[in-house]
């Protein structure tokens, strides 16, 4: 095992690489315990941290620490390789905190414990796959073991054209809806080609611009929806969930934040109203002065 360590990781240049691996795969699933252990009132954990009425959400440290890891992996010169793994695994540490929240990045909202919230566990996924197929070597939009030749040879137009039939069967594979398809397609070009050649999900922008609703790409679009890829769904949806927790859970928090901006929502909405009211009164009071001072 050390041998092999040796041969695939240190010999190969991928230290680094591994340190970020192991560091954001242990910080995911700390972060996780730790917010669902806040989530239960545990009495003698943490509790979110705060400053004043703010709470301060851990994509925030992850920012740090992506910052202090970034500039000093360019900062410090490969030669150090020590240092090098130890701003890989704080990279590595930031980005779990950074993508455990990607959720509220997208939707500039707090949407961590809702469906919503599960974009953040897809994306935390999506990193782990793609990181660990860097780590075994697997190069994307390429061929193992084939690289172009210096100078204007065959093997550099074959090279680039390989490239560009990839990168146009990834485009399609995802604008056909099918994201885990076309991601680990970019590392095994083979799946970008049935991703490329099979019927699109229904919703997605390849199905609204070319399937018509009654079409029979569309019926056999939702068929194959209904028959596989729910089944496939509710299975990645109870893996999230054993991860990371219910997203469909409300905490009483967020509930009561609901509450609370709907109730600030219906008081605007009576405060409009009156004054409409109080405005539509003041026009009838100066329409009728004006016409008993007309008479």
């Amino acid at each position: 095992m050390i041998e092999m360590f040796d041969e695939r990781i240190t010999a190969a240049g991928r230290l680094p690489l591994f340190g970020f691996f192991v560091a954001f795969l242990v910080t995911f699933v700390l972060t996780r315990v730790n917010v669902r252990l806040i989530r239960a009132d545990v009495r003698w954990w943490f509790r979110n941290v705060t400053a004043g009425d703010l709470h301060i959400h851990h994509v925030v440290f992850g920012v740090v620490l992506m910052l202090a890891g970034g500039v000093g992996s360019l900062a410090v010169p490969d030669a150090y390789t020590g240092l090098n793994v130890a701003a890989a695994v704080v990279f590595g540490m930031g980005s779990a905190l950074v993508l455990d929240e990607f959720a509220l990045i997208l939707h500039l909202s707090d949407v961590y414990w809702t469906e919503k919230g599960r974009a953040s566990v897809d994306a935390v996924f999506v990193a782990i796959a793609v990181t660990g197929l860097l780590l075994l070597g697997i190069r994307p939009l390429g061929y193992e073991g084939i690289a172009p030749d210096p100078g204007t040879g065959i093997l550099t137009r074959v090279y680039v054209a390989s490239l560009v039939v990839n990168l146009v069967f990834a485009v399609i594979t995802l604008l056909k809806g099918k994201i885990w398809t076309g991601l680990i397609g970019l590392f095994m070009p083979a799946l970008l080609i049935v991703g490329a050649i099979r019927v699109a999900r229904p919703g997605s922008p390849w199905a609204r611009w070319r399937y018509a609703p009654d079409s029979r790409r569309h019926q056999r679009a939702v068929r194959r929806e209904r028959q596989f890829r729910r089944p496939l769904i509710r299975g990645k949806i109870w893996v999230q969930e054993f991860i990371a927790g219910r997203h469909d859970l409300l905490p009483p928090e967020l509930l009561q934040r609901g509450a609370d901006a709907a109730e600030r929502a219906r008081l605007r909405r009576l405060e409009r109203a009156e004054r409409r009211a109080a405005a539509r009164a003041q026009r009838k009071a100066t329409t009728a002065t004006t016409r008993r001072s007309a008479r």
